[in-house]
């Protein structure tokens, strides 16, 4: 029993912290497995989705795409600059230094922000399946104001869905000198039928919001857009289809993993398997941290790819150059014509 207390308590936590039972060695593995891949989703995912904003916001024209994927960056660039807590806690074995209030507000952002770039990700793909079915109605009404709405939407969405996660996020002491940030769904009274439901409910909500509505749509979206441009012979080459395939396969793999391990563990207080409780305590970090990695393929995937993006971050990367070796050219130049004047002038 106490294992598994122990057990339903890291996953509570959101964190990748298994079993005391286990081998410590196996469990140092893991920390530093988690610390390594969530630093490097901090340095790509900030530096990738801040290059996103940067491009969009000054670069570019506001079209309905440049919105589109100026706030799927704006969303996945906040998640990832808060990830710096997440490592912390983490080096930390868990001890959460920082009180109550940032605990809440450290969780509910990060799934604020979860739930904004999945939803966006879904509209991107119902974006793109009505651009190519109905490309009259979208000359007409398809606009960045429209776009704007939509937006504000999303993130309206994303705060309703992310508001549990605040209420039912506390500090707690096990007994130790630390403190845990902990799901707390039923008071301190942790493994009660309401807090079990609970746990259970919010955990089968995140998965139908989070995953199976938004996969459901983007796949159905990619095979019209697939048919349709197979039909109408709208592709000269294969990279759509490349793209598209790119899209199902990244979204699957990042997150599929995350949500059957998080609903599995949810059976681990009805089950003596000691088997699957490894097999959850192990695969639960590596699922949370690919998840966490899909911040990072997003700008690649819905933004690098498109060739008015990279031409305008090479003319941007160039200007940038261009501009800093003129100026010290000019300001070389204006000395030297300075001294020459003043020279004349004795």
């Amino acid at each position: 029993m106490e294992n598994t207390t122990t057990f339903r308590l890291s996953i509570l936590r959101n964190s990748t912290q298994p079993p005391s039972s286990y081998d410590s060695k196996e469990k140092q593995i893991l920390y530093i497995f988690s610390i390594i891949i969530f630093s490097l989703t901090f340095l790509l995912g900030t530096s990738g989705n801040g290059l996103v904003i940067w491009i969009t916001t000054l670069k570019m024209k506001k079209t309905v795409n440049v919105m589109w994927h100026l706030n799927l960056a704006t969303s996945d660039f906040i998640f990832t600059l808060f990830l710096p807590f997440t490592i912390a806690n983490t080096a930390l074995n868990h001890h959460w230094p920082l009180g109550r209030y940032m605990c809440k507000l450290n969780t509910m952002l990060i799934n604020l922000n979860l739930y904004a770039s999945v939803l966006q990700l879904t509209v991107i793909s119902i974006d793109r399946c009505i651009s190519i079915v109905y490309p009259v109605w979208c000359r007409n009404h398809r606009t960045p104001r429209l776009a704007s709405f939509v937006v504000l939407a999303i993130w309206i969405l994303a705060l309703v869905f992310s508001s549990p996660f605040f209420i039912f996020r506390d500090t707690h002491s096990f007994n130790t000198k630390k403190t845990y940030c902990i799901y707390k769904f039923d008071g301190d009274n942790l493994r009660s039928e309401v807090a079990s439901s609970r746990e259970m409910g919010l955990l089968v909500t995140r998965f139908i919001i989070t995953f199976f509505i938004p996969f459901t749509i983007i796949v159905s979206c990619c095979i019209i857009i697939m048919f349709r441009i197979q039909r109408n012979n709208m592709a000269k080459t294969s990279k759509p289809f490349k793209i598209i395939v790119a899209v199902i396969i990244s979204f699957f793999v990042c997150w599929f993993p995350y949500q059957v391990f998080a609903l599995l563990a949810m059976s681990v207080k009805r089950t003596k398997d000691n088997c699957l409780k490894h097999v959850i305590a192990v695969g639960y970090p590596l699922a949370r941290s690919l998840m966490y990695i899909n911040s990072c393929i997003n700008p690649i995937l819905y933004v690098f790819v498109g060739q008015n993006f990279k031409e305008k971050f090479w003319r941007s990367i160039h200007s940038v150059f261009e501009n800093a070796f003129v100026e010290e050219y000019t300001k070389s130049y204006c000395g030297v014509e300075n001294v020459i004047v003043a020279s004349s002038n004795v």
